[in-house]
């Protein structure tokens, strides 16, 4: 790459940072709920939102809705049915709107009576073997979750009505640990059954297998409260958008200092060049021979 074609790039680097930052092509914010994004019938939960620390405004809102709040926060003191459904936040620097949030699940739980869950053909498995867990429920429902206690993704696996079934394939260590199930109706997916009860999974013996959790992976659960934790999002905080701000304030000033440098060297091979040629233009004409006497 020649110094001309450095020199332009860094020059487009440049003005597209500060264009972009003109434009207010801000972070988005992330939204999660505590403790828990999956809330019995009856129990409190809050909203959060979180983005830079010089925010003008916030809004969180309810997707499908007209309600929306103009805080960082929102305090449901006793979580009902309507309350269920999705929800985003964004914020306001100036003029300029950030990206919504990603969208935030809050699950009614309790609504309808607990599943049960069993292991098949037995909860204490050998390593290397198979093992099916089946949530049950007397009623029609189409759609059931397994959750684990410890990891981090819901395994759902619609199947027929009143059970699933969630295969365990080639069991290891990793296996071992408490499971519930819930379950619900497709055409209410934010109002849920209260959780099955626990059930325990043993894997016995040494494992001869990569402790590898299988693709279908269920979601935590803590059993003091008897239901999920909170489900995984994308936390970031005050410090990590000042760190992008301080990023992008030094990539501008890196990239006009080595513009800078690109020409002072431009300008001193330039001058070193013409210098060389002068030289050279010296040395040759003394080089020259000299020419004839005039004839007498």
């Amino acid at each position: 790459m020649s110094l001309a074609s450095l020199a332009f790039f860094c020059i487009g680097l440049c003005v597209l940072q500060v264009t972009q930052t003109q434009n207010g092509l801000l972070p988005k914010p992330s939204l999660q709920a505590q403790p828990s994004s999956l809330v019995p019938l009856g129990q409190s939960v809050t909203l959060k939102c979180q983005g830079p620390s010089d925010v003008d405004l916030y809004r969180l809102e309810k997707l499908k809705s007209k309600k929306y709040e103009d805080e960082d926060f929102l305090i449901i003191p006793t979580m009902e049915r309507n309350d269920a459904g999705r929800y985003r936040c964004s914020y306001q620097n100036g003029s300029h709107w950030s990206p919504a949030s990603d969208q935030l699940e809050l699950i009614a739980t309790g609504v309808y009576s607990k599943p049960s869950l069993s292991a098949h053909p037995s909860s204490s498995v050998l390593p290397g073997r198979d093992v099916t867990l089946k949530c049950q429920s007397p009623h029609s429902f189409d759609e059931f979750v397994l959750f684990k206690e410890g990891d981090t993704r819901p395994s759902r696996r619609p199947e027929k009505w009143y059970r699933a079934n969630f295969p365990i394939i080639t069991v290891t260590a990793a296996h071992s640990g408490a499971y519930r199930c819930y379950s619900y109706y497709s055409s209410s997916p934010y109002l849920w059954s209260a959780p099955s009860d626990p059930l325990v999974l043993v894997v016995t013996g040494p494992s001869t297998t990569p402790s590898l959790v299988p693709t279908e992976v269920p979601y935590p659960t803590t059993e003091a409260s008897r239901r999920p934790s909170t489900l995984p999002s994308n936390k970031i905080s005050a410090t990590d958008f000042a760190h992008q701000e301080n990023a992008k304030g030094n990539l501008v000033r890196i990239c006009l200092g080595a513009m800078i440098i690109i020409i002072l060297v431009g300008l001193l091979a330039e001058d070193w060049h013409s210098r060389k040629k002068r030289l050279q233009h010296r040395i040759r004409a003394v080089q020259r021979p000299l020419p004839p006497l005039p004839l007498a």
